[in-house]
Formats: C-alpha cells, structure tokens, sequence
C-alpha cells in the first residue's frame, strides 16, 4: 500500500521509536525561499545540500560552503524531514520508494528562477537531501566548451552513443545539448526515458516526448521495451543500469533507431568492460559482438578545476566507431592494440584521449600541472610530456 507523505518520520539517533512522532513545527522560512537564497550565493552554484547537524551548504567548483540563512541555522533532523516534505509534495510513488528502499529521485522548480533533480535519502535515521541544480536554458555545445566535432553526432541515423563520467561531470548536459541540436535540425521523433526529467526540451523541428521514472513508467527497461513500438527515430535513455536495459538498447540501436544513454564509468575502456561485465561468461563475447557493431560514440568526461579559480572546465575523451576500434572493442585488448593507442592515433578521424587534452590544458595554462596530473588516466606518462614544462617552471622558481 503505498504511503503518505506526511507520514516520513524519520527518528533521530537515540530516539526512542515506539513514542508518537509530533508533526514537524511550523517552518520559520520556507523550503522556496530557502532554497531562493542558496542560489544567489554564485552563479556557479551545482549543488544544494541539506544535512542535519550542518547550516545549509551549497557546491561551488567543487568545493562546499556553507550558507547562514536568517531563522534557519543548523539544520535538526525535524527541520530537513521537513524540508524533504515540502520538495515531495503529494507525489506519493516517490514517497512510497523512499519510505521502502531508503532514497528517492524526484524533480523540483521553483517557477522562473531554477529546477533541480532532487535526491532524498535516509543516513543515521534521518533525513538528507542533495539537489542538483539544472540549468534554465538548454545549453549548446560551444557554451559547455566541447568540442564542435560533437555536432558530428546529431548526423547520426542508428547505433548507441554512450556519454560517460563520474557524477556531477556534466553528461546530463552533454546529451542535452547534442538532443536540443537534433531537435533544431531534424524532423524526428524523439522519446526520452529520464530518472527524473531534467532538461525540458519543447517541440522544435522534431517532436519530443519525455518519459519520468515512477510518474509515467515503472523502470527504463518497461519503458525503453515500449519504446520501440511508439515509432521514434531517437531514444534517449538517462542510464544504462542493469542488464535487461542495455540488452534492450542494443536491440533498438540493431534494429535503426539512434539510442543515446550514459554509465558513470571513467573512460572508453572502462565502459566497454562495464557493459560485458554485465553478462555471464558464456554470453560476454556475443555481446562485445554487438557492442562493437552498434557503438557510434563513447564521450567520456571529467570536470577540472581552473587554474585562475573561476569553475572548472570538461576534459573530455572520444572514441569513435572505426575498422580499428570496432576489432578492438570485439576482440578485446592487448599489448599495443588499446582503445587509448586507437584515440592516440585517430585524431584526424575526430578521437582524442583524456591525457592529451590534459597536456593541452596544462600547456595552455587553463588547469594546474599538479591538479591535472591527479586526474590523468596514466599520470606517470603525462608527467614525462610535460617534462620539459616542469624543468622550465623549476628553473623559473
């Protein structure tokens, strides 16, 4: 049966659970306004965070700070029970999987300022929650600094592109960016299986549907299965998270559509054995098969802090679909014969490799030698190329 919302009563460590739970005090300052003024700390505010025990904290550039809001202070267990409250409202499936699994996703506006995708969680039985600020506007490529090469994606016609990085890398706006070009540019129909929505993409040249995890379908999965009778010519489903999904992507992307997703993978090699490593032994070489025929793109990408100190930029890696790197992806790899020898040497085929846009970055000044170096994939190689700039920085101090 599902719950209600105002029923979360989250209990506080040493709480005894069998006394009745009082209804949270009315609010000093509301969620809205709350969350109003968190955002008017820095326009490069990614994050909100409320936790009990910590004034509210908002992520800048990486880094938190805390934010002293006139009637809140440090927040009690009763305070962000409240708080998560508000954000839920009456949605009732989103409190129902809190209340079961311990953690729920859900979307969030405030009308004309911000939206944001929103977590709740339970951590040492009370209530936590982080959201994630979404930009207003659909951003492009050129205002993400990524490379225009990408556009090359949107002239796509079938097969998977995959976006992938950490958390907080920006591969939802990465996608963003390359759909909202696909629906200025091509009469399609687009359909989008999200957890939640996030960017709202309008009716342009295409026709865009989008779907939300637990308000309009039960899993990626149901929904990406339906997909492929609603006649879309691209699908944009938010992860790739289990088996069933991938194995259904794979299908969509045989049978003509252009499927696009994400995995919080690392790098391009990470995500082809992330994607095998899914399946028992006995199917994995059928699947690297027809992830070798069906990939187009994987975009890999890591946000790095900038030199000056004014937010961080997107070091991004891309293997492309080639003779080369489809047997590479098919047979496996080997002592030079490496998805990283294959974007090394495919730069004119439009791939680059996370190490080389790091030396650029360091070359051009943008990023700190030794910030970059810590988010090399091989810092021991990075730091031989830029042997002679350390010797030159030496010699200079």
């Amino acid at each position: 049966m599902a719950s209600n919302v105002s029923t979360l009563s989250p209990q506080a460590p040493g709480a005894n659970p069998d006394s009745p739970s009082a209804p949270p005090a009315a609010p000093k300052v509301s969620t809205a306004a709350i969350v109003a003024t968190m955002l008017q700390v820095s326009k490069q505010v990614s994050d909100l965070i409320f936790s009990p025990g910590r004034t509210p904290q908002v992520e800048i550039s990486g880094q938190l700070k805390e934010v002293n809001i006139a009637g809140v202070g440090k927040l009690l267990p009763d305070a962000t029970r409240r708080i998560a409250i508000d954000l839920i409202g009456q949605n009732v499936i989103v409190a129902d999987k809190l209340e079961k699994e311990g953690s729920t996703d859900l979307s969030y506006s405030l009308p004309g300022i911000a939206r944001f995708r929103v977590n709740v969680f339970r951590q040492r039985g009370t209530y936590a929650i982080v959201m994630r600020v979404i930009p207003q506007t659909i951003p492009d490529l050129a205002s993400l600094n990524l490379p225009p090469k990408l556009g090359e994606i949107s002239e796509l016609r079938n097969g998977i592109v995959l976006v992938t990085g950490p958390t907080g890398s920006g591969k939802s706006s990465t996608l963003a960016a390359i759909l909202n070009k696909i629906n200025e540019e091509k009469a399609y129909h687009i359909l989008t299986i999200e957890d939640p929505i996030e960017f709202l993409h309008l009716h342009k040249k295409s026709t865009i549907h989008q779907r939300e995890l637990h308000s309009d379908t039960p899993s990626f999965a149901l929904a990406l299965r339906a997909a492929l009778r609603q006649a879309p010519k691209v699908i944009l489903v938010g992860e790739m998270r289990d088996k069933e999904t991938i194995e259904i992507g794979l299908e969509a992307a045989e049978t003509g559509h252009l499927v696009f997703s994400t995995l919080h993978t690392i790098d391009a090699s990470k995500t082809v054995e992330r994607i095998v490593g899914v399946f028992p032994l006995a199917d994995q070489q059928a699947i690297r098969s027809r992830v070798s025929k069906a990939f187009r793109y994987i975009v890999s990408q890591r946000l790095i802090p900038r030199k000056d100190g004014t937010g961080r930029i997107a070091a991004i890696e891309i293997l492309k679909s080639t003779m080369r790197t489809r047997e590479y992806v098919e047979k496996g790899e080997g002592e030079g014969k490496t998805l990283v020898d294959a974007m090394r040497d495919g730069t004119t085929e439009g791939m680059q490799h996370f190490d080389s846009e790091l030396e650029r970055l360091i070359r051009a000044g943008v990023i700190d030698l030794e910030v970059g170096l810590g988010y090399a994939s091989n810092a021991g190689n990075l730091r031989l190329e830029l042997a002679d700039l350390a010797e030159s920085s030496a010699a200079n101090s």
